[in-house]
């Protein structure tokens, strides 16, 4: 694989991510933080001391829609790379129908998944619909902008849905940084940008098939 990379150990590592798309990770991600943290700031008066991080409670009203806009951009570059990568497969439901294997930490029981696997994609879709649904229900209840266009009891929907959409998405980011975390190796592509052989061939081998193939031509 002449066009692979080696660690300083003389290991040959695997390009999985371009700076490009680890850029728009990293600005995704850090806007999320900033609307979870925000958003808590006005969901609840028990959280509400938390728009100090945002210069109080005006600035956080001021800078939660504009930094939501922000994220929904930087997502967007994020699924128009992606989108033909986490198109489900017939292995995908066999793999997320062996759970049980995958969190017993037995993949070789499992179907070869390609560049990501059926929990990924699944992960990947629900974060579409998150976005998109905040996004919407965003502009509803934008009072600077948009909600005195709308009817109140949409803008109350509006409302309900825009904290719906913030929970599901806040539970999914947390089961896919858990899953960074014990998916040893996971961070370090998103990081640097290149995984291991091992890495590879044990979580995705059809991808590092993939991959090999390529480099012999």
């Amino acid at each position: 694989m002449e066009n692979l990379h080696r660690d300083k150990d003389g290991n040959p590592l695997i390009d999985r991510y371009s700076p490009d798309e680890r850029n728009h990770h990293w600005l995704t991600a850090g806007c999320f933080i900033l609307l979870a943290l925000s958003g808590l700031a006005m969901f609840h008066p028990a959280t509400a001391w938390l728009a100090m991080l945002f210069g109080g409670g005006q600035w956080t009203r001021i800078l939660h829609p504009f930094i939501g806009l922000v994220m929904f951009g930087s997502f967007a570059m994020l699924v128009k790379r992606f989108w033909h990568h986490n198109q489900f497969e017939p292995g995908d439901k066999e793999w997320l129908a062996q759970i049980g294997d995958v969190i017993n930490n037995h993949e070789e029981k499992l179907p070869k998944s390609g560049r990501y696997n059926g929990g990924q994609k699944m992960l990947f879709f629900v974060l579409i619909i998150c976005m998109t649904g905040l996004l919407i229900s965003g502009l509803l209840i934008w009072r600077a902008y948009f909600s005195a266009y709308f009817p109140i009891d949409l803008v109350r929907l509006g409302a309900l849905l825009h904290a719906t959409f913030g929970f599901i998405i806040i539970c999914a980011i947390i089961v896919h940084i858990y899953a960074g975390i014990w998916v040893r190796g996971s961070i370090r592509a998103m990081v640097r940008g290149t995984v291991t052989y091992g890495w590879a061939r044990k979580h995705h081998p059809r991808w590092f098939e993939e991959e090999a193939r390529k480099s012999r031509k």
